[in-house]
């Protein structure tokens, strides 16, 4: 089966602006379910994701998952060269992803003016720290702020320790999502009207969207949340217990059937019957109590032991992975969420996989990120340039 050839975004263009790392990764995710994405770099500055964290034989590894499914032109957008040569781009194009502070396309001629009128049905998505307008707009954003000003920070940690700010690109990661979806749904509407139009990214807004009722809760009974560990205000047991032989595991009781299965199951089936035993809101106020009963029972028994008692038992439990759990888990495995992929550079490597499996018309990674400016002779050929047009271009260091 050619899972390109039935991908269900194959024939859609995508031409990606941005760095690090929420527009990028929304191009990825669009990339792998068979949007032909071009990635453009400056000639002298590459994208910073190339060379963030570890690297292997000079060869960046976050950058072969980013840059996955897309081919690389290199482009000094703010020269005049530059620029004729994406608004050439652009008249064949069905999406461009940008992140650049706001008004800066607009001063090298490429705003959203000069882009709508070589294409009308183009969709323009502009993901920054602070939106397009509002007293923050110009200011550098970075998804560590927004984690910070999104409430995030303020409910996560110990209830005595300080706000925690998440070790990995998490406030990114959801906007990139969030701009993926967003796409889809400008083009959709570009199906029925054939006109396209801008996407305004915050990154500040859908990590705000996923953190639940905060503002109806502030609003409605001035309740501001506060930070609780891994315990929860709306249900207990819920928190990460030590096994016998030094493992840790999670246990999660949002569903009351599966508090009662979890009482049962450690020995304490009277508490059931309390009063306060009724609801997750109440269970939480006696955290400590249920918290003792169901570590003392995990704290008997090994990591093994205690998720197939879990399980038996029909109630919810995971052990607490690192990447070394993940790699060999044999869930993970059997959904294939890390795949292997063979790259020109590094050679077998692996990665996590599509987002979702789709039965009809599945997603694919075709190849790792490629080396910078890879494909341009190749993208700028198709464009009708020629070899001596090619090497003027180089020469001026526009490409």
């Amino acid at each position: 089966m050619n899972a390109t050839a039935q991908a269900p975004l194959t024939g859609l263009r995508v031409i990606d602006l941005a760095t690090l790392f929420a527009g990028p990764l929304s191009a990825t995710m669009l990339g792998d379910f068979g949007a032909e994405v071009i990635k453009v770099e400056h000639p002298r500055k590459p994208d910073p994701s190339r060379g963030h964290g570890p690297t292997k034989d000079g060869v960046g590894l976050w950058w072969k998952l980013l840059g996955r499914n897309k081919r690389n032109l290199t482009l000094d957008l703010s020269s005049p060269g530059g620029r004729d040569i994406l608004l050439r781009l652009a008249a064949g194009t069905d999406v461009i992803i940008e992140n650049f502070r706001p008004g800066t396309l607009e001063r090298w001629g490429l705003g959203w003016a000069e882009l709508h009128a070589v294409n009308p049905r183009l969709v323009l998505a502009r993901v920054t720290g602070f939106g397009q307008f509002g007293p923050y707009a110009h200011r550098p954003g970075f998804g560590t702020l927004a984690e910070a000003m999104s409430g995030f920070a303020a409910i996560t940690g110990e209830p005595d320790g300080p706000p925690t700010l998440p070790p990995f690109g998490l406030a990114d990661s959801i906007a990139a999502l969030a701009t993926a979806y967003a796409v889809m749904a400008a083009l959709a509407g570009r199906d029925r009207s054939g006109e396209g139009q801008i996407v305004d990214m915050a990154i500040i807004e859908p990590i705000l969207t996923v953190l639940g009722p905060q503002p109806v809760w502030y609003d409605q009974l001035g309740y501001v949340q506060p930070r609780t560990g891994n315990r929860s205000r709306n249900n207990a047991p819920r928190n990460t217990y030590r096994t016998s032989d030094g493992h840790w595991v999670a246990v999660s009781t949002s569903a009351q059937s599966i508090a009662e299965r979890v009482m049962r199951l450690v020995g304490r089936a009277e508490l059931i019957d309390e009063p306060w035993f009724g609801s997750g809101t109440t269970r939480a106020e006696h955290s400590d109590e249920l918290d003792a009963a169901v570590g003392d029972w995990i704290a008997r028994h090994t990591r093994e032991d205690a998720v197939s008692a879990f399980e038996k038992a029909e109630a919810a439990i995971a052990p607490i992975h690192d990447i070394r759990d993940v790699m060999e888990d044999p869930q993970y495995r059997a959904l294939d969420s890390i795949t292997e992929v063979d790259d020109p550079e590094l050679g077998p490597l692996r990665m996590q996989n599509v987002l979702f499996r789709l039965s009809g018309t599945p997603g694919a990674i075709r190849w790792a990120g490629r080396p910078h400016g890879a494909d341009t002779d190749e993208i700028l050929t198709g464009l009708g340039l020629s070899g001596p047009e090619i090497a003027a271009l180089r020469a001026e260091q526009v490409l």
